[in-house]
């Protein structure tokens, strides 16, 4: 590659490197919140560390779940909550809010594309909520529950990939969702399903392998699991070497396929954008 492409390259980049770190600045300024959020979800995984621990005692010594043993299913929804607090943003909101307020046509004069700015808006959030949230609250559940550590150091390495393939597939999600503002205006009930939704079938609250035999199919054609499910098993070990990498390769043919989708739906609302709000 050449001195001039590289250098073209790093122009391209640097305006969408400079609105990731806008954003995580901006939320550094409201930083004490996220310690309130450490709080919540800790209540969180203490309800469900429970709710197994009481099903696999009615379900007796040795006994699996899911697949699971015990120390497993303890391990997998503490690094599931955890990873949840880094990929979690709210895309879709600041977009209906731009809709709303008359601001999204502002940025179809900015030269700069919209879907990348976002984006790249979403992974400084992601960027801020690793340092300050996702890391103390994985901390705090390794130093009270039994929280094993990576099955091997390439799980470990397999399952921050997974994570940043996580928050990618997240914000292309949401990117799409937020669309839909364009021609609703408002998706406030829309987004409350979505987040019940994402929650159940991520696999957040139950692994996949619990639900009925009839649904299990569905989500295997569905991108919603590798955003919890998948870095967990990876984290586990319950894949590894080359079948792990079969599955990090089929999160990554989602994220490009939902960024694809979402280019395709922005080029086909963007001139539906109305200024409103004054």
């Amino acid at each position: 590659m050449s001195v001039d492409a590289v250098t073209g390259a790093a122009r391209a980049a640097a305006p969408y490197l400079a609105f990731a770190r806008t954003s995580f600045l901006n939320l550094l300024a409201y930083r004490a919140r996220y310690f309130v959020g450490i709080l919540t979800y800790f209540f969180n995984v203490t309800v469900w560390y429970y709710i197994w621990r009481a099903l696999f005692d009615q379900a007796g010594p040795g006994a699996r779940l899911g697949g699971f043993t015990f120390p497993e299913m303890v391990t997998y929804v503490a690094t599931g909550w955890a990873l949840r607090a880094f990929w979690f943003n709210e895309v879709d909101r600041d977009i209906a809010s731009q809709v709303q307020e008359g601001r999204l046509a502002m940025a179809l004069i900015k030269p700069v594309d919209f879907q990348a700015m976002t984006l790249s808006q979403a992974l400084g959030e992601s960027a801020f909520r690793a340092v300050l949230f996702a890391t103390p609250i994985a901390l705090v559940l390794l130093a009270v529950y039994p929280v094993s550590l990576p099955a091997s150091p390439l799980a470990g390495l397999l399952y921050l990939a997974s994570g940043l393939l996580s928050a990618l597939l997240v914000g292309a999600i949401n990117f799409c969702v937020g669309l839909v503002a364009i021609r609703t205006k408002s998706i406030l009930g829309f987004l409350r399903a979505k987040y019940l939704v994402l929650e159940l079938l991520s696999g957040l609250l139950i692994p996949p392998t619990l639900f009925p035999e009839a649904v299990r199919p569905v989500l295997d054609w569905l991108p919603f699991p590798h955003m919890s499910y998948t870095p967990g098993r990876v984290y586990l070990g319950l894949v590894s070497g080359g079948a792990a990498l079969r599955v990090l390769a089929l999160q990554a043919a989602w994220v490009v396929a939902l960024l694809l989708l979402g280019r395709l739906l922005w080029r086909a609302t963007a001139r539906h954008v109305e200024v409103q709000g004054g």
